[in-house]
């Protein structure tokens, strides 16, 4: 059913954008765009349908996959074209005092008719174009260029301490595959092993979606050992195949994949827990029914821990916060949310549509949640407002 609705708003916009086209390019054009758009997402349905259906590991779909990415970049410069071009209609009929047609047929006879809306329509999409490629060089820079990196102290009233001064590195939504090469899997890796960390975790969607994806990135991090050892949970994209591999691969490499389990760390005379919450996505299956565990077991995370040790959870959606205030939690570290990642309207960061806690510290009595921006990039290849970041966490004893 999803794949449905999706399919039925890619042709819906397409259908939207062929009317549009219409007004703005030569008659002699018309009867080949439906054609062409119609071709040009046929790698698309392919690709999703492949996904779908499980053959991610079949030498077909990596033929599929840069064509369809390109059908979807399309989409994206089509919804933009759009949005531009129902701008440019309103702002000409308001000036014009024109009321809109009554048909379709009516309208493109009118812009026929009329050289010079037909003209700044043509105007309107050309900046549409210039603003969408403005908008990509701009969010590619963000995307790919130098993440930022914060420091944050965080006071705890009941810290043991031994672990006064502790300093952990919080990595999140790497998104390794392919709009996130070796190249800043590396850089990243360079700046966070400069922070000299104390131990590093990383909260959830190594990959971008198949297991494979993760080669580079342990290639990336083979040799970073932090004194108190390298912990990770998977995230809602590691589950968008087999997670099976990720875990193996995780674990021969010297990261211990904490699943509704924890590890006991050590230091000064003082114990840590460090709990992982599993993603939801492992019970729900997505398009396919597979199920690769039960979701976040707080319980099963906190079993037989000692009663002195200090608690911190590791969960990939920060509106599971509860779930790791149940496993008794003093700090969540989560990521998910990419900060946004594309923020297009200033002072209002499109994770909200994903929920409340968007990015950066919240706090719930003496319990804190940090959400970190993440990394990597999901989808298009930039960020707006919503810089990468690595974050350096300090406990303190208040």
């Amino acid at each position: 059913m999803p794949f449905l609705i999706t399919l039925i708003l890619v042709f819906l916009v397409q259908w939207f954008h062929l009317r549009l086209l219409r007004l703005e390019l030569p008659g002699t054009t018309h009867r080949a765009l439906p054609w062409g758009l119609g071709l040009l997402h046929v790698p698309l349905v392919v690709f999703a349908g492949m996904r779908i259906a499980g053959l991610g590991g079949h030498g077909a779909l990596a033929l599929v996959q840069t064509p369809a990415r390109a059908a979807f970049y399309f989409q994206a410069f089509t919804v933009l074209h759009l949005l531009i071009a129902m701008l440019a209609e309103g702002s000409w009929r308001i000036f014009h005092h024109e009321m809109p047609s009554a048909t379709d047929s009516e309208a493109e006879e009118e812009a026929a008719e009329d050289p010079g809306r037909r003209a700044f329509l043509r105007t309107a999409a050309l900046v549409s174009t210039g603003g969408a490629a403005a908008f990509t060089v701009a969010g590619g820079r963000e995307a790919y260029g130098e993440p930022g990196v914060t420091r944050r102290t965080l006071a705890f009233p009941d810290l043991p301490r031994g672990l006064d001064g502790l300093r952990l590195a919080h990595l999140s939504d790497l998104h390794a595959g392919p709009l996130v090469g070796p190249e800043p899997l590396r850089r990243w890796r360079w700046l966070t092993e400069r922070e000299r960390p104390d131990l590093l975790v990383i909260t959830g969607d190594l990959v971008d979606s198949r297991p494979e994806e993760l080669a580079p990135l342990l290639e990336a991090f083979r040799g970073f050992l932090p004194p108190l050892g390298r912990f990770a949970v998977l995230g809602n994209h590691d589950y968008f195949d087999d997670p099976r591999p990720i875990w193996r691969d995780l674990e021969r490499e010297g990261f211990r994949c904490l699943e509704n389990t924890a590890a006991l760390v050590q230091r000064n005379g003082s114990t840590l827990a460090l709990m992982g919450l599993q993603d939801p996505m492992a019970s729900n299956g997505r398009f396919r029914r597979l199920v690769f565990g039960p979701g976040p077991r707080p319980a099963e995370a906190a079993r037989d821990l000692p009663a002195e040790a200090f608690r911190i959870c590791m969960n990939h959606r920060p509106s599971e916060w509860d779930q790791a205030l149940a496993a008794g939690a003093r700090l969540t570290l989560s990521g998910h949310t990419h900060g946004g990642q594309i923020n297009p309207i200033p002072g209002f960061n499109s994770a909200r549509l994903l929920g409340p806690r968007t990015e950066g510290l919240y706090r719930d009595g003496d319990d804190l949640l940090y959400v970190s921006r993440g990394l990597g990039v999901v989808g298009l290849p930039i960020r707006i407002a919503a810089p990468p970041e690595i974050a350096i966490l300090t406990l303190k004893r208040a």
